[in-house]
């Protein structure tokens, strides 16, 4: 148990890039509301994105991506195929292109760690496109009471497809096997793209997945040029190192002369954070904030106990702090507790934080983001897949997150604050959010239990 919490990370592991320039940069969202005669609607751009950057790929595409399955759970509501359409836009472009050097990474998961075979995956091994299934056992433990037993028992038995139990995730049946090691709860959670077209290389980092229980979920990405690319390649290469995979053929280009920017890049700095950097600098940035300063967080989990603390001490030097959280109400059909984010939303509103709930309709409020708005007109966010809590910060699973930091007039930063406004205030009509009250929720056992799971890591947040 030991060992296996404090073992040295993977080389490469827990990144920390460099502040670049940035060439383009846009701001992405996925939005699920109520309209104004309450019916559900969903607006997309990530992967329409995403696919346009798989079919103007020229000599690279990489993935890496949580979830990648078609896996629905008991979610009945209406759903978009995501991981279907991504596997045909691949596809299709391998046969268009042969040569082009197209990489999956991706996490157990998706075969529940090895109990059953995964349609997509194979179809793409099949067509020539490397698939790199994450080797998680290489991280440290993050529910190390069950895994320090695990690693004695289970581990030694190995997996392979069955029938003994329902697939908790969707149809079929899998080996009691996949049960046992999914209670070790880490993951691969990164969610990033990378390609290169006519202009350049190309980076998309965002809190979606192609999977299709969560296709309705609302969430964020920044689709951005310039060196940082290649920061995001050195953290992949790390994730294709640890999982014994071949290093990348494609390298980064020189700089190219600079084109015209869409969304005033020339004044933003990006930089690339992954596992526990992502904290360092979420930490940083809360630290320095105080009167005058505006504190933006939408979250889907917030338990992590140094960022709690760190958004209640930059509300008692002054700062104006609003958050907006996910209600941890429904999981792909499922009703869930609220905790962990219930049990954190009633220690704030003691604080005297402003709080807002997503209003949701059996999809999540998956957005990661943290938008701050200096008095000295400097603004700092961050987006990525990094929920905030002990496992996604702390150097368990991992995670890939990007820091945009520059004037806050910025085109990009004005774009942030207006998502987040329209959040807020209900804007055009539609239900976004709702006030504290309407899921607050006093229990004494469940701030408890949250308390002992985000401690010992037997949770699923």
């Amino acid at each position: 148990m030991v060992c296996h919490l404090n073992k040295p990370l993977p080389l490469g592991v827990s990144f920390h890039g460099q502040s670049r320039s940035v060439r383009e940069i846009r701001f992405l969202t996925d939005l699920t509301y109520l309209d104004s005669h309450g019916e559900r609607q969903c607006e997309q751009q990530i992967f329409d994105a995403v696919f346009e950057m798989i079919d103007r790929a020229e000599t690279f595409v990489l993935i890496d991506m949580f979830l990648f399955n078609s896996f629905a759970g008991e979610n009945s509501s209406p759903h978009r195929q995501l991981s279907g359409e991504l596997t045909e836009r691949l596809l299709a472009k391998r046969a268009s292109d042969p040569a082009l050097e197209m990489v999956l990474i991706t996490d157990p998961i998706n075969t529940l760690y090895g109990g059953t075979n995964s349609e997509h995956l194979n179809r793409l091994e099949a067509a020539g496109i490397r698939v790199v299934v994450t080797s998680i056992e290489r991280l440290r433990d993050s529910n190390p009471g069950y895994s320090s037993f695990w690693r004695m028992t289970g581990a030694w038995l190995g997996n392979s497809p069955g029938t003994a139990i329902s697939n908790p995730f969707g149809g079929g049946n899998v080996s009691l096997r996949s049960f046992v090691h999914l209670l070790n709860f880490k993951a691969n959670h990164r969610k990033v793209i990378v390609a290169d077209d006519e202009d350049g290389p190309i980076a998309l980092v965002t809190t979606a997945n192609p999977h299709d229980g969560s296709s309705a979920h609302e969430n964020v990405a920044l689709q951005f040029r310039g060196e940082a690319v290649g920061d995001i390649l050195l953290a992949e290469e790390a994730v294709l190192a640890l999982s014994g995979a071949a290093s990348l053929e494609y390298s980064m280009p020189d700089p190219s002369p600079e084109r015209p920017l869409f969304l005033g890049g020339e004044d933003l700095t990006l930089r690339v954070v992954s596992e526990g950097k992502i904290k360092k600098s979420v930490i940083n940035a809360l630290e320095i904030a105080g009167a005058g300063d505006a504190v933006r967080l939408v979250m889907f989990y917030l338990s992590d106990r140094d960022i709690v603390k760190a958004l209640i001490q930059a509300r008692q030097r002054g700062a104006e702090v609003r958050i907006m959280l996910d209600p941890n109400r429904d999981a792909f059909g499922r009703e869930k507790s609220g905790v962990p984010n219930r049990q954190v939303a009633f220690e704030l509103n003691r604080e005297k934080l402003d709080l807002k709930w997503r209003e949701t309709h059996g999809e999540q409020c998956h957005t990661k983001l943290l938008f701050i708005e200096y008095r000295d007109e400097s603004a700092f966010l961050s987006t990525g897949s990094a929920n905030y809590t002990r496992r996604n910060l702390d150097d368990f699973n991992l995670e890939l997150n990007v820091v945009v930091e520059g004037p806050v007039e910025s085109i990009l930063f004005g774009q942030v604050r207006t998502y987040f406004e329209a959040l807020w205030n209900n804007e055009s009509d539609r239900l976004y959010s709702v006030a504290y009250e309407s899921y607050e929720d006093p229990s004494v056992i469940r701030r408890a239990l949250y308390r002992v799971m985000e401690h010992t890591g037997f949770s699923t947040f």
